[in-house]
C-alpha cells in the first residue's frame, strides 16, 4: 500500500509491503498551504504516480489533506474510535484506490475538540508497542493528550503549547530579551522552568519571570529561551488531571520534541516511552487491514 501524511506545510509518502514494512519514503514541501486550488491531484501524481502504477494496493492519506482546505473534506469521526471505525468513515477520492482518513472529534463539557493525523499516529503506536490501554502525548504546535482503553481512542485534549511558546518567544515583551536564533537546549535552565511551572498556578503567573530573571541577571539570553520552553511544557504537564502524568506515558514525535518532554517528565520523577514518525506508517497500514 501507499501511505501519505499530508499536513499543512509538508507531505511525506511511504511505500509499504504487505506486512507494513517501509520499502521507500519520499518527502515534499507541498503541504496543503502550498498547493494551488484544484492542484491536489497533480501534486499527488508528481509524488507517487509511479507507485500507483506499479502497485495494486490502496493509498491512504492522513492529516490536513482531509480538512476543508484540503483535497477532499473527510468529516470527523466521533470518539470512541478504533482503526475499524476510521476505515468505515474513509473519504474516497477514488473508490477502492485512494482515500483520506477522517480526523477525530471529542466533546468534553459541551466543548468540541478535534485532531487530524494524530489519530493515525496513536493507532500505529498501539500496534507497534502492543498496547491496549495507554495515555499518549503528541507534542507540537497544538499538543494532544490522548486516552486509550481496549485499543479504542476514548477521548483527548488539546494544548496550544507550541503556538503559545512561539507567541511569547517572538511577539511579547519577553522577546526583547531573547536571541533571534534558537540556541542549544540549556538543560539546567529548562529544568528550572519546568519546576517553576509545576509549583505555580498558571502560565499567566509564571511567564513574566522570564523577564525578571533577565533583569536581575540570573539567566542570560540563551538560557532564557530554554527556561521559557521549560515553562510552557511544564505548564502543559501541570494542567493535566491528577494521575495523568505517570510512568509509562508514550510520547510520539520527533526526537527534538520527545527528548524535551522526556526531560520534563523526569523533573516530575516520571519515565516515559517515546516513538517517532514510523507510527504514522504503521497506523495507516493498520487501518488498511480493516477495510472491507
Amino acid at each position: 500500500m501507499i501511505a501519505i501524511d499530508w499536513g499543512t506545510t509538508s507531505l511525506r509518502a511511504a511505500l509499504l509491503d504487505a506486512h507494513g514494512h517501509v520499502l521507500d519514503v519520499r518527502a515534499s514541501p507541498q503541504g496543503i498551504l502550498n498547493v494551488p486550488p484544484g492542484q491536489f491531484a497533480a501534486v499527488f501524481d508528481s509524488t507517487c504516480a509511479d507507485w500507483m502504477k506499479a502497485e495494486s494496493g490502496v493509498c491512504l492519506i492522513s492529516g490536513m489533506c482531509g480538512s476543508r482546505q484540503g483535497w477532499l473534506e473527510a468529516p470527523y469521526c466521533p470518539c470512541p474510535a478504533n482503526s475499524a471505525d476510521l476505515a468505515e468513515a474513509l473519504a474516497w477520492v477514488e473508490p477502492q484506490r485512494i482515500a483520506i482518513v477522517p480526523g477525530l472529534s471529542f466533546t468534553h463539557d459541551s466543548v468540541p475538540d478535534v485532531m487530524r493525523g494524530e489519530e493515525v499516529q496513536v493507532l500505529g503506536t498501539l500496534d507497534l508497542l502492543g498496547l491496549q490501554d495507554a495515555t499518549l502525548v503528541l507534542p507540537g504546535t497544538h499538543s494532544k493528550w490522548v486516552s486509550v482503553r481496549a485499543a479504542r481512542i476514548q477521548g483527548f485534549s488539546t494544548f496550544m503549547t507550541g503556538e503559545v511558546y512561539g507567541l511569547l518567544r517572538q511577539h511579547s515583551i519577553l522577546a526583547r530579551m531573547l536571541p533571534a536564533d534558537e540556541p542549544e537546549l540549556d538543560t539546567a535552565a529548562f529544568d528550572r522552568g519546568v519546576r517553576h511551572a509545576m509549583s505555580s498556578s498558571s502560565l499567566l503567573a509564571t511567564a513574566f519571570s522570564t523577564r525578571t530573571l533577565a533583569l536581575f541577571e540570573q539567566l542570560n539570553g540563551p538560557e532564557l529561551v530554554s527556561y521559557l520552553s521549560g515553562l510552557v511544557i511544564g505548564e502543559e504537564l501541570r494542567a493535566q488531571p491528577p494521575g495523568t502524568v505517570a510512568d509509562g506515558v508514550v510520547v510520539i514525535g520527533s526526537p527534538a520534541l520527545t527528548e524535551r518532554y522526556a526531560r520534563a517528565f523526569s523533573v516530575c520523577g516520571k519515565r516515559i516511552q517515546t516513538i517517532g514518525p514510523e507510527a504514522t506508517w504503521r497506523g495507516l497500514w493498520r487501518i488498511a487491514q480493516t477495510i472491507h
